[in-house]
Formats: C-alpha cells, structure tokens, sequence
C-alpha cells in the first residue's frame, strides 16, 4: 500500500532540498514550483481523460480520430499541446541549443528555463481563466536545478496512486509554503479542517458561492470536492466567485482552482478590495458565503466605506479625528451578511475577540442576533493556523433556519478537541470533523444523518478488522514459531468482537501490547540478520492497530454524549441558546458562556498529600544540590 503522507513529505523534502541549495528566497522559489505541480497535475489528468477520449473514438479508414481541445473541454480537462506536455519537458536533451527548439511565436529556445516558459504560455492559450496567471520565470533557475525538479514530480508512484492525488500533493505544498511565505499581507492559506468544517455545517448543493477575502481558494477547493462527493458536478452545480485584493494570492487561487478542475471568476487588485468594492455586484445574490478574512484590520476609511454599502446593521466605530474605522471585524461580518440571499448561507473564520467586543459591534451583534439568521457559534482553540498561534471562532449565518430553531443558536466550544500534529499546529481530523457536524445534525433534528455517522463507523471499523490478517502477515512471517501462534491467537479476539466497542477497544489495546512483547521475544529467536526488519514490520502493525484504536475513541467521544441520536446540551462542549438567554448575556456570542466548563475527572490523588510529596522532594533536592556545590567549590580551590 503506497503512503501518501510520506509521498507528499519526500516530494516537498526533495524540492526543498533544491532551493536550498539555490540562491532563491521561498518567496521567489514557490510560485514557479507550484506551478510545475500544477503542470504536473494538468498532464496526468491529460493522459487520463485522452484514454477514455480514445476508448470510444470513430475511427475513419482504419485510422482513429486524432484528439482535439474541444474532446478535452466537454471533459473539465485541459487540452495540453506537445510541447506542454510535462514527460516532453523531461526528456529534453540536456543541450537545448542543440535541440533547434522554437517557441509558439517562432523565437529559438536556448535553454530549459526558456522551454518551460514556453510550456506555461501554451497553458495559458488553452485557458481563459488562466491567462496571465502561470509564471514564466524559469529562466533564473539554472538548468541542473529545473532538470532536477521535473525529475522529482516526474514521481511514477504519483500515478500509482492516481491522477487526483496530485491536488492533495499540490495543497500539501501550499501548506508548506504558507509557513515560509508569511508575510504582511496575512496568512493566505486557511488550514483543511477549518475550511471543511465551514463546508460541513453549511452542505452546499447548488447555486451561487462567493469567498470575498479568498486567498488561495481553498473554499472553492473543499465546496467543489464536497459537491463532487454527493455524486454532482461542481462546474455546473455552483457558481464560483472570489475577490482577492493580493494579485499574487489570486494567482495561487487561481491554479488552485484549476488543479481542481474548478472553473470560477476571481477579481484581484484594488478593485478587489472588499471594503470599498463589491465587484461582483452579488449583494443580497448568493446562496453561500464563505471566507477566512484578514482578522482586525484598522484605518480603513469609513466615508468610502459607506459609499461602498453592504451595511445593513450600520457601520462600526469610527474615529471622529481621523474619519477611519478602526476594527474592520465588524465590517467583514455585515458584508458576509448582506450578500446572502433569503435562503442563504454563511460561514466565516474571525477572531475570536469578535464575539464579545463592546460599544458599536455590541450593537451591530444584537441587530444581527434579533434577525435570527445566527446558526451556529464554534470556538476553535490555539495552533490551527500554519503562521499564527491564536485561537478563532466559526461563525454560520442561516437566512432559512427550521422553524424549530428560529429563535435559537447552537454553540459549540472546540477548543479542547482535536489532534496534535507537531508542535506548532493542530487540525481536526476527517472523523473529529464528522463527530463536529453531527452535533449540528443533531440540533437541526436531522437525526438519519446521525444514524448515517454511527453506520459509516461499523463500515469502517469491519473493513479495517477485516484487513488485518493481510496487514499482520509480514510481521507474522518474520518472527519464529511460537511467538506467532500467540501473535495469532490474540487476532481471534479482535474478529469477534463485532460492533461490541467497549469489547474491540479492550482486544485492540491488547494486541497492541502484546504485539510489542512478540517482537522482544522474537529478537531472541530469529537470526540477527532479520531482526531489523521483524522490528519494523512490528511497529508498523502496532500503527495500524492505533489507527483503529483512535477511530474507536472517536466513535466512544461521540456515543457517550448523544447516544443512537439524541441532542443534549454538554457541559464544556455544546448548548441551544435562545435569543432570550444571549440577551441576558449582553448579546456575547462567545461559546464558553454558554456551554460552561466540563467537570474534570477526579484521578484519584489526594492534593495535599502529593503536594507535601512535592515539597519533600523538593527538599531533597535542595540538600543534594548543596553537597554538590560544596564539592564545586573544593575542587576549585584546589585548581587554584
């Protein structure tokens, strides 16, 4: 079984191993290199969609039709020309000159660099949407560099794994280069979790969606693949449009986009600026909203700001001197606001000092509170950004709540609830993410979607156990004779367990245990020349029984709080609010006020007790630390 995730880590090493070793800045080095991703990814689509062009081509003659750009248009695919083609780039001799290479407007190639650029440009003939977008600066590249990195994502394990896989490969390095591109025009990568939480909870099927701050279009990305998932097609379903103020940022959008196979229309540069601009004319239009804005933006001019309307709860606080606004939070939250339509939906990330702050925007949020349109509150904890370490707060407009629910606001506190990637960043995982909208399935009274979840956990877990005779026969195979009839016998366990959850969580943890046990009885066992690998083949079984043992943790967090599909309020995760009890709070819409703190475990331990633990130890310490400095000294003096 390939693994993507070390595919993606090996690919990005080896590219950045090469900048490294280049005189580029990140800045310089990462629109060129996503580019060639992008490149990458157009011709394994190419090759692709060609073969089913070809399956089912007339042929005149004997001979089969040539293909042409409009078979490859009906299709979502780019139509490539030769000399764009990514394997054509890579098996160009290595002396060009020599080569007698023209490009499309006849002027002769003279180096690899200069043949690349021809490539983009080709490109961007074969697309609207891309024109004026692909770099076409490879020439301050040196050739053995440029060589070198077609080599890389020339990868065959790419196509292996399939042609999609390259969107992932290309989002992986956007990841990547927003932690080395930071820079003062914000972060312009909103994190996977996050942005598929916002398309969870707002279940797009058709219409119109506009992202007004969108960066590198990753709300495109994951609304096209959730659209995509439910068996629809984006490009017909959805219409896409962005506004970007960073050209730069809207190129990547754009790339990113049609790495996707996404059509849409992004504005950027000043026209694009959202605080004077609607340059889509789309106000009170779309069916959707969504967007990760640059959080607390001052001195923006309120007169031009007023001029620009999209205010239907008035404007924020306005410094009389300067006539400037001096947060524009509050501004991002009426703009999203008012481009919906009367069945529209909306979910935006904000700081998260957004849902309590005080004079105009406490105003402007009770305005906002009393239309009933505020569906769901999340508090997001620390590390979820790839350049800052703030928390955040998810905020869901809904101009066509159920009736139910009208006068209510779910409110989920998160901030305790996810995965540790390193050490500067957390994320939700695909399950964690699940367990988040089931809560909101559950208080919108869609409890099959419940049901479904608990169904989709079985599925998986039976697929997963039902794999792991396959999965331990390496390690079984290495290991001697009796050490493997243990190994086995503990499998029975697992088998049997069913959809007994309690059951297969005590059988995984124990194989587990035991499987490390195997392998330190197996090393005195087998031939040294084996133990290396037997250890190996161990470790990655235990990976696979973790990996079950944590979808089981998953599924026990949400059973135990709402059962086979029942709403109740958690203390310190989740409460329906009134409008009436957000009044009695001064209209804050800060989640903790509401769900309160959760009752923390008694572990058993006596406080006083193991503080006066402490504080001998301590003591001790204290005392050892003295002999040893009385020993310092001695031996000082005697040096001297």
């Amino acid at each position: 079984m390939i693994n993507i995730r070390k595919l993606e880590a090996e690919l990005w090493e080896s590219a950045d191993l090469l900048r490294q070793g280049s005189k580029l800045t990140s800045s310089q080095y990462c629109m060129p290199v996503l580019a060639l991703l992008f490149l990458r990814y157009a011709y394994s689509r190419y090759k692709m969609v060609e073969a089913e062009i070809l399956q089912n081509r007339v042929s005149r003659g004997g001979r089969v039709m040539p293909v042409e750009p409009s078979d490859f248009a009906a299709k979502s695919a780019l139509y490539l020309p030769r000399e764009a083609q990514f394997d054509y780039l890579v098996n160009l001799p290595d002396n060009i000159v020599a080569a007698g290479l023209k490009t499309k407007d006849g002027q002769e190639i003279n180096s690899l660099g200069e043949a690349v650029n021809n490539a983009m440009q080709l490109v961007e003939d074969q697309s609207e949407q891309l024109t004026g977008v692909l770099p076409k600066t490879y020439t301050m590249f040196a050739d053995g560099l440029l060589r070198e990195l077609l080599r890389i994502f020339n990868n065959k394990t790419i196509d292996e794994v399939g042609g999609d896989i390259i969107g992932r490969i290309y989002e992986y390095f956007l990841s990547k280069f927003a932690k080395a591109v930071a820079s003062d025009d914000g972060v312009f990568f909103t994190p996977k979790s996050l942005v598929k939480m916002l398309v969870n909870v707002l279940e797009p099927t058709q219409g119109v969606m506009l992202d007004p701050a969108c960066g590198s279009g990753g709300m495109f990305v994951q609304t096209g693949d959730f659209v995509n998932q439910a068996g629809l097609n984006a490009n017909t379903q959805m219409t896409f449009y962005g506004q970007e103020k960073v050209e730069y940022n809207a190129q990547l959008c754009l790339m990113n986009m049609a790495v996707h196979g996404l059509n849409g229309r992004i504005i950027s540069g000043d026209e694009a600026n959202s605080f004077y601009h609607d340059a889509h004319n789309l106000a009170g239009k779309c069916d959707y909203v969504m967007a990760n804005p640059p959080f607390n933006v001052d001195k923006v001019k309120a007169e031009s700001t007023s001029a620009a309307g999209r205010l239907p709860f008035g404007l924020p606080g306005v410094n009389q001197k300067t006539k400037e606004i001096g947060n524009a939070n509050y501004l991002w939250i009426s703009y999203f606001y008012a481009y919906l339509n009367d069945h529209g939906r909306a979910g935006f990330v904000m700081a998260s000092s957004a849902t309590d702050s005080a004079n105009k925007d406490r105003d402007i949020r009770e305005k906002l509170v009393r239309t009933g349109d505020v569906d769901v509150m999340v508090s997001v904890g620390n590390n979820f950004f790839y350049t800052l370490s703030l928390p955040c707060s998810l905020w869901f407009f809904d101009r066509n709540k159920h009736a139910d629910i009208r006068d209510k606001v779910l409110f989920i506190d998160a901030r305790n609830y996810y995965t540790v990637v390193d050490r500067t960043l957390n994320e939700w995982t695909e399950w964690q993410l699940r367990n988040l909208q089931a809560i909101v399935h559950l208080y919108r009274g869609e409890k099959e979607k419940y049901q479904q979840l608990l169904t989709d956990y079985d599925k998986f877990i039976d697929e997963a156990v039902a794999a792991l005779k396959e999965q331990g026969e390496p390690f079984s195979e290495l290991i001697d004779e009796d050490t493997r009839g243990h190994f086995w016998g503990l499998m029975g366990w697992i088998n049997n367990a069913g959809h007994d959850y309690t059951e297969l969580k005590q059988s995984v943890e124990t194989q587990i245990d035991q499987t490390k046990m195997c392998i330190k009885s197996a090393e005195t066992q087998i031939e040294k020349r084996k133990v290396k690998a037997m250890r190996q083949a161990g470790e990655a079984f235990c990976n696979v029984l973790s990996g079950i043992l944590t979808i089981i943790n998953e599924h026990e967090w949400l059973t135990e709080k709402f059962g086979d599909g029942e709403y109740h309020d958690v203390l310190g995760l989740c409460k329906i609010a009134t409008i009436q009890e957000i009044e009695e709070k001064n209209y804050s819409l800060t989640p903790g006020a509401y769900v309160g703190v959760a009752e923390q475990e008694d572990d058993g331990v006596d406080f006083h007790e193991r503080m006066t633990e402490i504080h001998a130890e301590l003591a001790q310490l204290n005392k050892e630390a003295n002999v040893l400095m009385d020993e310092i000294q001695k031996a000082w003096e005697k040096l001297k």
